[in-house]
């Protein structure tokens, strides 16, 4: 497994945590690239929601599996914000991501809500 899959995974379970203890000092994982990574990821939240919200209108954010809806805000993250990695590699990750940690067919739901985000980053 490389760095860069580790350290995504390391974001996505401080994600998931957060879903539950709210609280920015409690991440199981505080590694300094870790840490700020979800901290910029969180200070982003209500943006990176809006487009989950709209892309996936039959399911409001409080009934996506949490582990999913942490995928999905990494991965909008980096599609809106980071531009150090490409965007079909973010969406390959998150695909992975998905399938690891994810129920059965979550991949693809990941992978249908990011393409959509992708392809509207891209005709702005």
């Amino acid at each position: 497994m490389n760095k860069r899959h580790k350290l995504r995974q390391k974001i996505v379970q401080n994600l998931f945590s957060f879903e539950f203890n709210h609280n920015l000092s409690k991440f199981p994982h505080n590694e300094k690239e870790v840490a700020e990574k979800t901290k910029a990821i969180l200070k982003k939240l209500n943006e990176i929601d809006n487009y989950i919200q709209k892309y996936a209108k039959k399911f409001p954010i409080d009934k996506i599996a949490k582990v999913d809806l942490a995928i999905l805000r990494l991965g909008i993250y980096e599609i809106l914000y980071d531009e150090n990695i490409p965007d079909k590699v973010t969406i390959d990750e998150a695909v992975i991501l998905a399938k690891e940690l994810g129920a059965e067919k979550a991949y693809a739901f990941v992978n249908a809500i990011l393409e959509k985000v992708y392809k509207e980053k891209n005709e702005n």
